[in-house]
């Protein structure tokens, strides 16, 4: 049986070569023996733009992306909150399909709601309201239309302001809200939930309603590469140096 694997806030850039080797050696190996591959937000550290794609290192990580999906592994990927700007270039060179902000899928027969996660952190009001503003189509094609090396500077900016921003917030803030997770077990029916963006990995239950639910939180790529292996052996999670 080849597993389903799912990894989030791999947060990808130049300034970490270790991370990138790790990815590498993940598409390499591990993405190649997989039925599918799902990526939940956050690959790149930050994504201004297709253009992207001519940078040497972003087309570095997306010809690993395309080794494992020409060798028919299919490999689904959701916008986080540092690359929320993928378009059709990013789908074509990598081979990858940009996901939408929450899906159901099968896994190993139980439905599953995957996302990337920073939804569900609505206490976190002034965040929600940035999310909100940046995600419409008039801010996305406005961005779009900047010169690269303004967008660059920009996303550098929004990168420092939301570090120093976080470091003065309470940690309460900055996870998940459990009314938000309920409601989201609600909305679309399931028992099982799959997310990253909290960097908080832990397998939690929730009760809905009555009905036993199960939110299974992603690592991020910190210290090592990490991700869920969804296989004979139930959900096992993985690492690789």
């Amino acid at each position: 049986m080849q597993p389903t694997l799912f990894l989030s806030d791999l947060h990808l850039s130049p300034d970490r070569p270790a991370t990138a080797a790790a990815f590498e050696a993940f598409c390499a190996g591990p993405a190649h023996a997989a039925a599918v591959v799902y990526v939940l937000g956050d690959l790149y550290d930050w994504w201004i733009g297709d253009d992207q794609l001519e940078d040497p290192f972003a087309a570095r990580i997306a010809a690993a992306l395309r080794g494992v999906t020409n060798a028919g592994v299919p490999v689904h990927v959701m916008q986080g909150n540092r690359d929320f700007l993928y378009g059709t270039r990013f789908e074509r060179d990598t081979g990858a399909t940009l996901l939408p902000e929450q899906l159901v899928v099968d896994v190993n027969g139980v439905p599953t709601v995957l996302l990337h996660g920073d939804e569900l952190c609505t206490s976190d009001l002034d965040y929600q309201r940035y999310r909100a503003r940046m995600r419409t189509p008039e801010t996305r094609r406005r961005l779009l239309a900047l010169p690269a090396f303004v967008r660059r500077w920009i996303a550098r900016s929004l990168r420092r302001k939301s570090r120093d921003q976080s470091a003065q917030k309470p940690e309460s803030i900055l996870d998940v809200a459990e009314d938000a997770v309920v409601a989201a077990f609600r909305a679309h029916g399931v028992a099982r939930m799959i997310h990253g963006h909290t960097h908080r990995p832990a397998t939690h239950h929730v009760d809905v309603d009555g009905r036993h639910c199960e939110r299974v939180v992603l690592a991020d790529w910190h210290d090592r590469g990490h991700w869920l292996e969804a296989g004979a052996q139930g959900l096992v999670r993985r690492d690789i140096t």
